[in-house]
């Protein structure tokens, strides 16, 4: 079988499992934040954390509730780290430097999991399981949590109130991440992924010298890693580690955790605000960026460009030879469109255009179909300037979900869309512009401007993946990608909250002839057109000069 054909037949299979999961996980979740049912472990813990679960939140305490809770994980993890070295169980590592305990402890509270450091090298059992694996669960919650307060404000009307957050964080970690964690868990210990609390040992001759590994709780954490869309490895080659990752089997089984949730949204979105056929128009646009994505990810990968290219049947530098250019391919499209950031490859070992493709698929605000929740959001938002171009078209008020896109709803939606290009583009002149970070650079040139641009993008854009070429484990780069992930996460949220809020005031708006059919292939292409012209014009000056640049001179 020809790896294309395999490749080929991997997406069929992963479509068909998504397409099995769709309705009854989108329905499931749409119970669980509808319900006025309470579980009797939820009572225990809205009793020991003070909260109370019956009130309702207009949007500003909504977002004091995620601020609040952000805050404190943050500072829990980051003293967590700081004192490893005193705990039981750190398997002899000493505590985490100050820079690097603040970028770790901002990555995985923002979802996004960027790492600067080795895993198996630094990071004990406390901290990987108590502390990262904890954080995989509610930082991914918090995701969800904002996307079903959104959801909301466009159900709702003639009220402020967007539902209460503490119970739709709980819930969302209790009775959706936590289930479907330990069974994606058993999946891959079935695989050959390991679970232990095993400590450094040696495990054979390499080169002369021996290796040195330590067990962990991975087969676990590799599963809320990919379910949470969070993307944090334990070890440092992340899912291309065979204890992480160990087969084909595993490998596609991961793709599909990653896309599960953001997927299954969707429905939850159209069964929320009584019209599935909304929730069939944002998953087709999703689907079709991702499709087309993979589609020339795959061209891109398997052109043959040279001796080296023909005898490998595709680009396989920096690629496992068990998963090949097509898993590669599928996985690193997934995990960019997502703000998943696992990898079982080499981003950085990608032809000139397949790099350039996650990174596209990133700066798209990582919507097709997104992180946990933040996928949702971010293409609602999107929606709404979709509406409001066709608006402008026809010179009529636009329209969506029944609700009037007015001048406050249009500029918190053009606040969403600049923050982050705002952080990324920033942040990387100011890099190539100062003396010490381009030191950083593995490479010269193109290659090497796009290491740096990956990573501001991949930071702001919570994604966590990196280009694979630049040390980023320095005081510059561990605190500006640590503000980068932190601003680019919750400044949106506000944006987020305040629109819920906006639209929940609101009183709905009777269709008329006149009226926009945002559930018709129409508005699809509209949507796919926007959001590819929107990013398009704010990224292309900066493709231009890395991946493009790269791609077009080899």
């Amino acid at each position: 079988m020809s790896p294309l054909l395999a490749g080929v037949l991997q997406m069929l299979a992963l479509i068909a499992a998504l397409a099995l999961a769709y309705r009854p996980l989108g329905d499931y979740m749409a119970g669980v934040y509808s319900s006025t049912k309470h579980l009797r472990m939820e009572k225990w813990i809205y009793k020991a954390i003070g909260a109370n679960p019956s009130a309702e939140m207009r949007w500003p305490a909504y977002l004091r509730g995620v601020l609040a809770f952000s805050a404190v994980s943050v500072l829990f993890l980051y003293l967590l780290q700081r004192l490893q070295g005193s705990l039981p169980g750190s398997l002899g590592f000493s505590s985490i430097d100050p820079d690097q305990a603040f970028n770790t402890a901002a990555s995985f509270v923002s979802n996004t999991n960027w790492q600067s450091y080795y895993g198996e090298q630094a990071m004990g059992h406390v901290v990987q399981t108590g502390g990262l694996a904890v954080q995989n669960f509610v930082s991914a919650a918090v995701g969800i949590a904002v996307a079903v307060a959104l959801v909301r404000g466009f159900a709702r009307s003639r009220t402020g109130e967007l539902g209460n957050f503490w119970v739709d964080l709980v819930r969302g970690t209790v009775r959706i991440l936590i289930p479907i964690s330990v069974i994606g868990a058993i999946v891959l210990v079935a695989c050959g992924a390991i679970q232990n609390f095993a400590g450094i040992h040696e495990v054979g001759q390499f080169m002369g010298g021996s290796q040195q590994w330590n067990g962990g709780a991975v087969a676990s954490q590799e599963a809320i890693k990919e379910v949470g869309t969070n993307g944090g490895g334990y070890f440092n080659a992340n899912s291309a580690h065979p204890f992480e990752n160990p087969n084909g089997i595993s490998n596609l089984f991961e793709i599909f955790l990653l896309l599960l949730i953001p997927f299954a949204l969707t429905r939850t979105f159209g069964r929320m605000v009584g019209s599935l056929k909304q929730g069939y128009a944002i998953l087709a646009t999703m689907a079709t960026i991702w499709l087309g994505f993979t589609a020339l990810m795959m061209w891109t990968e398997f052109h043959h460009g040279g001796p080296a290219f023909d005898i490998a049947g595709g680009a396989m530098e920096g690629k496992e030879t068990r998963f090949g250019v097509e898993g590669s391919s599928i996985f690193a499209v997934a995990t960019t469109l997502t703000s998943t950031g696992a990898v079982n490859s080499f981003h950085s070992s990608f032809t000139g255009f397949g790099g350039g493709i996650t990174l596209l698929g990133m700066q798209l605000g990582e919507i097709a179909p997104g992180g946990t929740g933040s996928g949702l959001y971010g293409m609602l938002i999107l929606a709404i300037i979709a509406v409001f171009i066709a608006g402008l078209m026809v010179g009529r008020t636009p329209e969506y979900l029944g609700k009037k896109i007015g001048t406050r709803e249009i500029k918190l939606a053009a606040c969403y869309i600049l923050i982050t290009p705002a952080l990324v583009l920033c942040f990387t002149a100011a890099a190539m512009a100062l003396p010490t970070p381009v030191h950083s650079t593995t490479n010269s040139g193109a290659h090497g401007f796009s290491e740096i641009l990956y990573a501001y993008t991949s930071g702001a854009n919570n994604n966590g993946s990196a280009f694979a070429g630049l040390n980023a484990d320095t005081q510059w780069f561990n605190t500006t990608i640590g503000l980068a992930m932190l601003l680019g996460r919750f400044l949106p949220m506000v944006f987020v909250l305040a629109l819920a809020g906006s639209l929940a005031e609101q009183k709905p708006v009777p269709a008329t002839a006149g009226t926009l059919r945002t559930e018709k292939p129409l508005f699809t292409g509209l949507l796919v057109g926007t959001i590819l012209i929107i990013t398009g014009l704010t990224y292309f000056p900066a493709l231009a000069l890395g991946p493009l640049a790269e791609g077009l001179a080899s």
